[in-house]
């Protein structure tokens, strides 16, 4: 789930009507899904816990969450950091994502209603009005949220609140992606036609082409992505050996 660009880890974001360990969960989590806290980036509960003006025990408690959800990991060493995805794991969510999705357009062919197409269209305008003026700093970050809420919105609109929730677990990890291939290559996903091509069939509720529009948008994302990740691991690799060459010469 996206984040704004705004948010910030600090000691005001915690309110004390509920519990420590629920509070630093949720801004750490905010935290990582903004990109605040970068994939692979060191996660150190006193640092954490300095900046969130809290004891260690609740940050403790709220990684062992992000853990469980798999939005933190623990390396070879026992070094706590948030989770990246890996070219195996990039291909597996966009695999998990097309079956379900498949099932969100079939879904909103039948059961969506007037409103929440109007909604879609919506989006699909707003994106493309972003696409079309002069790019800022922001508009990455505008169109991933709309890309977001678009197919979340088609996924609420199949009338299946069990697809929803699945879909926001894939979503979560979906977002880490984003967060380490735009980075790099903020045009890696591409929204400006490919949301029309699905939102048309469901408007005139063709499952079929609405099915086709879909998996094509995504294994088309998939393609594009997986390529970034692939190119961010050899210049990683490359700057590793670098590294290494150069403390040799050092000796």
């Amino acid at each position: 789930m996206l984040r704004s660009p705004a948010l910030s880890l600090s000691p005001q974001s915690l309110q004390r009507q509920r519990s420590l360990q629920e509070q630093a969960y949720q801004a750490l989590r905010n935290a990582i899904l903004s990109g605040e806290l970068a994939p692979g980036e060191r996660l150190v509960e006193t640092k954490l816990a300095n900046k969130l003006q809290v004891s260690r025990t609740p940050i403790r408690e709220a990684i062992r969450l992000l853990q469980h959800e798999n939005l933190a990991t623990s390396d070879l060493d026992g070094v706590l950091r948030v989770a990246t995805i890996s070219i195996v794991d990039a291909m597996q969510l966009y695999d998990c994502r097309i079956a379900l999705e498949e099932l969100s357009v079939r879904g909103a062919c039948h059961h969506a209603t007037e409103m929440q197409l109007q909604e879609l269209e919506s989006m699909v305008e707003q994106a493309e009005k972003i696409v079309n003026s002069k790019p800022t700093q922001l508009t990455s970050f505008r169109l991933l949220d709309i890309d977001y809420r678009f197919h979340r919105l088609l996924a609420q609109s199949s009338g299946n609140p069990w697809l929803v929730s699945l879909l926001d677990r894939v979503f979560d990890q979906m977002q880490l992606l984003r967060i380490q291939t735009t980075k790099h290559n903020p045009d890696v996903l591409e929204i400006r036609t490919e949301h029309r091509q699905i939102y048309q069939p469901i408007q005139q509720r063709d499952e079929k082409a609405a099915v086709e529009a879909m998996v094509s948008h995504l294994r088309a994302s998939k393609a594009r992505v997986v390529q970034e990740v692939e190119q961010l691991q050899q210049t990683e690799v490359s700057r590793e050996s670098g590294v290494g060459s150069r403390e040799s010469l050092d000796f």
